[in-house]
């Protein structure tokens, strides 16, 4: 809308001046925290907490979470272009995407925290559930595929990413929170960055929806191999507890 009404300059002047007043809100508003007392870490150390499962799975969940959101974000507009949507069309489906994200999220930490969803079940639900929004995208033409893909794909991403966050504030000891949500934060951007170079690599060597078929699938075995891990968690907990 705000493209349609005055461009690329008012829209990044809209964002620019949101951006300010959410700065000024966080350092007004956020608390500063001490850093809590830490034993003497190596190298070693950090590579081998940084190896479990608790850390790689939640990570590689939200890489993939957060590259599915910025294809969609990124891409959506393009095939609803493709299909003779207009700006307002497909600016609406990246609202509707973001929309279903931001609803999702509260309603799976209250799920999670109520005991209600596992955390790995759950991040490879949404990470299926991201899998298929995309598949949608790609082979579903005109406007309903592409809001069908939006809706889907938030839905998806609300639900794995609070769930991968969760998980990791639950495996990581306090004093190495920070540490542990700055390199899983390192993950996440690989994923922003890579999943587009993903589609866009494969849309040159064939279409815009084999891209989005490549990266479907690339989305769908990280939550089954979440999912799998987490199943094998369990039963190896079973196993010793008999």
């Amino acid at each position: 809308m705000l493209i349609t009404v005055g461009g690329f300059g008012l829209l990044f002047g809209v964002l620019a001046g949101l951006a300010a007043l959410a700065a000024l809100w966080a350092a007004l508003a956020v608390p500063a925290v001490p850093p809590l007392p830490r034993e003497r870490q190596t190298v070693v150390d950090l590579a081998r907490r940084l190896g479990r499962a608790s850390f790689l799975g939640p990570t590689a969940t939200l890489a993939a979470a957060t590259g599915a959101l910025a294809v969609g974000v990124g891409f959506l507009p393009v095939t609803g272009a493709a299909a003779g949507l207009g700006p307002l069309a497909t600016g609406a489906a990246v609202s509707v995407l973001a929309v279903c994200s931001a609803l999702v999220q509260p309603w799976a930490g209250r799920a999670r925290d109520a005991g209600r969803l596992r955390d790995r079940t759950g991040m490879a639900l949404g990470l299926g559930a991201t899998a298929a929004g995309l598949t949608v995208a790609a082979l579903v033409p005109g406007l309903g595929g592409v809001l069908g893909a939006a809706v889907v794909i938030g839905t998806g991403v609300g639900l794995a990413t609070p769930l991968g966050f969760a998980h990791l504030a639950a495996t990581t000891p306090p004093e190495r929170l920070g540490q542990t949500m700055g390199a899983a934060e390192v993950g996440r951007e690989l994923g922003d960055a890579g999943a587009p170079l993903l589609v866009g690599a494969v849309a040159v060597a064939s279409s815009l929806g084999g891209g989005l078929i490549a990266l479907a699938a690339v989305v769908a075995v990280t939550g089954g191999v979440v999912g799998a891990v987490g199943a094998n968690s369990r039963a190896v907990g079973e196993d010793r507890g008999s």
